[in-house]
């Protein structure tokens, strides 16, 4: 064995030698994965629709204070309760919180300034409605059915759904649907409010067979 080949598997063995030691080195330096985020239910809305179920919203504090604030008011004073869904498009988004039902009605607060902010608008995002006026927000608010990026940083997006998507999209579509859905109940997760009792879908009625059918007439 020639002294170069010799000198040039030492070298290696040296490299690897060094390597299995500074291992364990930097994976105790290594940053460790973040925690996951906790659900806030202080912060949490809970919608109890009556296509069937609970929709729950993590709403977001930070990026859009007075909204939440807001929101948070309004639903303890019982604002939402039995308010329909009066303006839902599909492949876009299901409007409400208007008490008269008809996209023309609010609280009597006065209206909110824009929080406009970095939040997409993605499925399950809840933004608030306003007129052509920035500062115009004041109790309605709508659920995104698919992504909608031309809304950004033009509406104030104040939550996203958590939970119950699928009675969010059971929403009766319309401007405005004939039959609406509605708010059964607007709550906050951290007041333990419990659900309503939710009506079993009913059962799909047949005509009964006759001896005729049966004999192929």
């Amino acid at each position: 064995m020639s002294l170069r080949i010799l000198f040039s598997k030492l070298s290696l063995l040296l490299l690897a030698i060094f390597a299995a030691a500074l291992a364990p080195a930097m994976a105790q330096t290594s940053t460790p994965a973040p925690a996951p985020v906790a659900p806030d239910p202080e912060n949490m809305l809970v919608l109890d629709l009556s296509t069937g179920g609970r929709v729950t919203i993590q709403m977001f504090p930070a990026v859009a204070p007075a909204h939440v604030e807001r929101i948070k008011l309004l639903t303890r004073q019982g604002f939402y309760n039995g308010v329909v869904f009066h303006r839902v498009i599909d492949g876009f988004m299901a409007q409400t919180g208007d008490p008269k039902g008809t996209g023309l009605g609010g609280s009597e607060l006065p209206d909110l300034k824009a929080e406009f902010n970095n939040t997409p608008h993605l499925r399950g995002t809840v933004s608030m409605a306003r007129t052509n006026e920035p500062d115009t927000a004041n109790s309605q608010f709508f659920i995104c059915f698919q992504p909608r990026f031309s809304l950004d940083k033009k509406y104030t997006v104040f939550g996203r759904v958590t939970s119950g998507m699928q009675f969010v999209d059971a929403i009766e579509r319309g401007e405005p649907p004939v039959n609406p859905s509605k708010v059964v109940q607007a709550s906050i997760a951290a007041d333990n409010v419990a659900p309503p009792a939710f009506a079993a879908p009913a059962a799909p009625t047949e005509a009964p067979i006759t001896v005729g059918q049966l004999n192929g007439n």
